[in-house]
């Protein structure tokens, strides 16, 4: 069994897109666990109505860590909770974890809609270069999936760093045990904090993070403001 832990705070509006996409897998041995900032919208009706188990989380990495507290499932799959998969993809993501004998993975990218130049970037700037660098300088984001003994083993997300905590996560889980990528299909993910705080700046964020990370160690300062839940009005939809 995936216990699918989700970390959300007002998500009201882009909880569903992702727990559908759930509902058509093939694969349904899984539970799903809401991890919830005390959400001030209806994110935890919308949790409750789809079967979800809710539990009481905080900013992601405390969220994580509270979800996974309670999963029954030999792997854990953490989402954010403005992502997407395909049809039937948690089959496919499952088959490839094991043949390979994978201890932990994370995925490629594709945004959601159907501009071309947009798939472009994504694969340009993020897809690329983490297939290149997957043995070197391992970078998590949305989804992680790990087996439960692994997060256990290496105590779980750092709480104490206020952004980038998930790459600090499988780099620490890549030297316990296998990371790769899983190949395909690729994963949904929403364009709503580039085009809510602007594409360049926030990758230049991105960009800062890793340096700081690389030559002073896990940023425990928010020197660059990192927000959980702001991003309530950009969403774009599968069909946008």
């Amino acid at each position: 069994m995936i216990s699918i832990v989700i970390p959300t705070f007002n998500e009201e509006s882009y909880l569903p897109v992702l727990l559908e996409s759930l509902k058509k897998q093939d694969f349904q041995d899984f539970e799903i666990i809401v991890a919830d900032a005390h959400s001030r919208d209806k994110t935890r009706e919308v949790a409750r109505s789809y079967g979800c188990e809710i539990v009481d989380g905080g900013m992601p990495a405390k969220g994580r860590n509270e979800g996974a507290k309670v999963a029954k499932g030999d792997l854990i799959l953490f989402c954010d909770a403005d992502i997407k998969f395909e049809e039937n993809a948690l089959g496919k993501y499952l088959r490839e974890f094991q043949e390979r004998n994978l201890d932990v993975a994370g995925f490629f990218l594709k945004p959601f809609g159907s501009k071309k130049w947009l798939s472009f970037l994504y694969d340009v700037f993020h897809n690329i270069p983490l297939l290149l660098l997957e043995r070197v300088l391992q970078n998590g984001g949305s989804p992680i999936l790990i087996k439960r003994s692994l997060h256990q083993k290496i105590g779980g997300f750092d709480e104490d760093v206020k952004m980038g905590e998930d790459d600090i996560y499988v780099r620490k889980a890549a030297k316990c045990g296998k990371f790769r990528y899983i190949k395909k299909p690729k994963v949904f993910y929403s364009q709503r904090r580039f085009e809510e705080d602007g594409w360049v700046r926030t990758y230049i964020k991105y960009i800062l993070n890793e340096l700081y990370m690389l030559f002073v160690g896990p940023m425990k300062t928010d020197i660059l403001h990192y927000k959980f839940g702001h991003n309530k009005n950009n969403f774009n939809k599968p069909e946008d």
